[in-house]
């Protein structure tokens, strides 16, 4: 009688034990939302593999998806909210703005602004182009965000997946999630969504405009390049320091031809650790009962408006500046929409639309020349938000 009693207390334990066991699966916690983040994760990484549009990015974001919208029971500190977690505290670099700078440092050691130098109103291309910022910024101001918000929404139009991460750390941390994956989404699908904009806005003639080649740029201009670009840029906006200061220091490192370990470890450990934990943290940050809400769908139609305003901008801004220079001296509009700040990816769309009506006619060089100027214009228009809204 005893052992059946206590087999029949082993019995009801190994129940309640399996109960609970069930009850901390995934499988028990798993929402609809959690189904269709998981979704968008696999859409993400096929994107990326598939397609190769920007994997880099797309690729560690989705498995990031993966991750966040694994279901989980509360408390057991695996979430990224959950404070302690582990995920959480390699989300801290996001929240806090510290991976941007970094990811900067890393982007000015690799960036050649030769083509900028040899034909300086090519940055202006770049500055037109922020207009997709601003617009963005209106947009979300009349749709009832608060002008914080706007703010840091706004950003996605630079198409700078850092800068729009450093600028809703410290202006809208609670958009975060949706903000960073709207700016890394528009940017890896910046050839499927320029080109249309770009054939509509120009006319045969003016897509086969030859340009004139750049002209060398000395070693002196390269190093006191970075150096007076930062006095300049850094006293107009002292807020964008933190960004501004570390993509000048990288390519001061780049071209200064002393420290060539400092350049080499910017330009490939730093901006690839960084570029990573940056993926894999937004990409979790997605958690569906965070991330899911009427909010988030605002801002990814915020971010597409954006950044076709700025492409169109950058397009239209070109066919002015075409009117007031001479025969021979004309610059190719397809370049127009290298003004956001997808490095390099924008220039190469200019440069395959441009092959397209003339199979000879290589405008990579040129493009790169507004692609580098919207870094800087990007971080600059970061800057003035950041004084105006902080």
């Amino acid at each position: 009688m005893f052992n059946l009693l206590a087999t029949g207390g082993f019995m009801e334990f190994m129940s309640t034990q399996l109960v609970q066991f069930l009850e901390y699966t995934g499988f028990a916690n798993v929402t609809w939302g959690h189904i269709a983040m998981i979704i968008i994760g696999l859409v993400f990484i096929f994107l990326g593999i598939k397609f190769e549009f920007e994997p880099l990015l797309l690729v560690p974001i989705g498995f990031g998806m993966l991750i966040g919208n694994i279901p989980f029971y509360p408390g057991l500190k695996i979430g990224i909210y959950e404070q302690g977690s582990v995920l959480n505290i390699l989300y801290h670099g996001v929240q806090n703005g510290w991976y941007p700078p970094l990811i900067f440092l890393g982007i000015g050691a690799m960036t050649d602004f030769s083509a900028l130098l040899s034909n300086p109103k090519l940055m202006l291309i770049g500055a037109a182009a922020q207009v997709g910022i601003f617009a963005a910024y209106m947009g979300a101001l009349a749709l009832g965000f608060m002008p914080n918000e706007a703010g840091a929404i706004g950003i996605i139009g630079g198409a700078d997946g850092p800068t729009a991460i450093f600028i809703s750390s410290q202006l809208a941390p609670d958009l975060m999630g949706a903000i960073a994956v709207s700016a890394y989404s528009y940017m890896a699908l910046v050839p499927v969504i320029q080109p249309p904009i770009m054939r509509l806005m120009t006319t045969p003639k003016e897509r086969t405009i030859r340009m004139k080649p750049p002209r060398q740029v000395s070693k002196l201009e390269k190093i006191t390049f970075p150096i007076i670009g930062l006095l300049f840029c850094a006293f107009i906006v002292p807020s964008g320091l933190p960004l501004l200061g570390m993509l000048f220091f990288g390519n001061l490192l780049k071209e200064c031809g002393v420290t060539k370990r400092l350049s080499d470890v910017a330009s490939n450990a730093v901006v690839n650790i960084c570029t990573l934990l940056i993926g894999i943290t937004v990409g979790a940050s997605t958690q569906a009962s965070v991330f899911l809400s009427g909010k988030s769908v605002m801002i990814f139609g915020l971010g597409a408006g954006s950044f076709i305003v700025a492409t169109f901008c950058g397009v239209l801004f070109v066919k002015i500046m075409n009117l007031f220079l001479k025969e021979g001296n004309k610059i190719n509009p397809l370049i127009g929409n290298s003004g956001v700040s997808a490095v390099p990816d924008a220039a190469r769309v200019s440069n395959n639309v441009g092959l397209e009506y003339d199979k000879s006619n290589y405008l990579l060089q040129h493009a790169m020349g507004p692609n580098v100027a919207g870094v800087v214009g990007s971080a600059v228009a970061a800057g003035i938000l950041l004084a105006f809204l902080h």
